[in-house]
């Protein structure tokens, strides 16, 4: 699985798009677990020098599969995107029906709307986050085709996170 460098990828993640601090860490390719996974130790240091919004650094946390400093920053933000990874975040716990609310208090969003158009070319119709969270609990664990969909296409929603919110709170 490479998304930087895949002309197949349904979404252009340039990881150099995103400053020289965070560029070396979006450039390690990793498709990460359903479930919560196992903190890539081996980067703590290298995420606690970055310096971008907090809204960002939620979801970089949790790409390494640090689910509670991604949970610490997210529930700190009263926005829908601090909502929307704050439901990712529950969902890779897991907890549905947490992530569930969580997907209610992020409404109606860009990102999401994006996810439903890109996903069918992973292969994946996206009709909602509530039916996403579903399908990763029925798939989770299984070592299936279908878990390795649904780990694609919650990259994907990822990136289109990432990057809407680096776009929306730029560093200084």
């Amino acid at each position: 699985m490479t998304h930087h460098s895949d002309p197949a990828w349904p979404f252009p993640f340039d990881p150099k798009a995103y400053g020289d601090e965070a560029a070396p860490l979006l450039q390690v390719s990793r498709l990460p677990p359903l479930g919560p996974g196992r903190p890539q130790e081996e980067y703590r240091e290298r995420l606690q020098s970055v310096r971008l919004p907090p809204v960002c650094m939620a979801g970089l946390w949790l790409y390494f599969d640090f689910l509670e400093e991604s949970h610490r920053i997210s529930q700190s933000l009263p926005t829908a995107e601090g909502s929307f990874w704050h439901a990712i975040m529950h969902r890779r716990e897991p907890d549905a029906w947490n992530s569930k609310y969580w997907w209610r208090r992020v409404g109606r969003h860009r990102v999401l709307e994006r996810l439903q158009q890109l996903a069918p070319q992973l292969g994946y119709q996206y009709t909602s986050p509530e039916a996403f969270v579903d399908f990763c609990e029925a798939v989770r664990g299984s070592g299936s085709h279908q878990e390795q969909l649904a780990r694609q296409v919650q990259l994907l929603e990822w990136q289109l996170l990432f990057d809407y919110c680096y776009k929306l709170n730029p560093p200084p």
